[in-house]
C-alpha cells in the first residue's frame, strides 16, 4: 500500500511537470516511461538490482546511463529517473508508469475497459459498442477485447471500475443460487 502511494506522488509530480510544458510532452514523458518499463520487464533482473540494497545509488545510475543510452527517454524523464535512484525509488517505476498513464488518460477525457465474450466479434459489432459506450459515457471508450470459451455466450464489460456480466455462465450461477433458496 505505501508504494503505491509513493508511486502516485512521484506520478503526479511528473504529470504536474508536463502540464506546464504542454500536451505534447505530456505525452511524451507517458511514451518514455512506457518503454523504461517494457525494457524492465524483459529484464526482470534490472528490478531486482533496484531493489537490492547491496548495489549503491551510483552502480544502480550506472546502469540507467546503460539503459538510457538504448532507449533514448527524454531529458525529463532521465532525470526523474536518476531523482528515484537519489531516492532509492527506482524499483516504483513500473507503478509510476501505470498511474501516469491513468492520469493522462483522465487528462485526455479517455476510459479504459475490457470486454468478453465466447467468440471473436466482428469488427462492426466492436465499433457499434465503443460507439454505444461513448454516446452513454461521454468520454473516448479504449476497449481490450477478449476470448473465453468459458462463459458460454453472452459477454463481460469491464469499463472504469463499473462491470457488466451479461454472461450466460453468470445467468446460470444466479438460477442456481436461486433454485437453492427456492425460490
Amino acid at each position: 500500500m505505501i508504494g503505491n502511494i509513493i508511486a502516485r506522488r512521484y506520478a503526479r509530480a511528473l504529470f504536474a511537470l508536463g502540464e506546464k510544458q504542454g500536451e505534447k510532452e505530456l505525452k511524451a514523458y507517458g511514451q518514455d516511461l512506457a518503454k523504461i518499463v517494457s525494457v524492465l520487464e524483459g529484464a526482470p533482473e534490472l528490478v531486482r538490482i533496484f531493489k537490492n540494497p547491496i548495489f549503491n545509488m551510483d552502480e544502480k545510475k550506472k546502469i540507467l546511463k546503460q539503459l538510457f543510452t538504448k532507449i533514448k527517454p527524454g531529458t525529463v524523464v532521465s532525470n526523474f529517473c536518476f531523482l528515484l535512484a537519489d531516492k532509492a525509488r527506482l524499483d516504483y517505476i513500473p507503478e509510476i508508469a501505470i498511474y501516469y498513464a491513468k492520469l493522462l488518460d483522465e487528462h485526455q477525457g479517455i476510459v479504459r475497459g475490457e470486454i468478453v465474450t465466447a467468440i471473436k466479434l466482428a469488427d462492426n459489432i466492436k465499433k457499434e459498442i465503443v460507439e454505444k459506450l461513448e454516446k452513454q459515457s461521454g468520454l473516448k471508450v479504449v476497449l481490450d477485447y477478449n476470448v473465453d470459451e468459458n462463459i458460454l455466450g453472452g459477454l463481460m464489460l469491464k469499463v472504469g471500475d463499473k462491470v457488466l456480466d451479461a454472461s450466460i455462465r453468470a445467468q446460470l450461477q444466479i438460477l442456481k443460487e436461486n433454485i437453492k433458496r427456492g425460490e
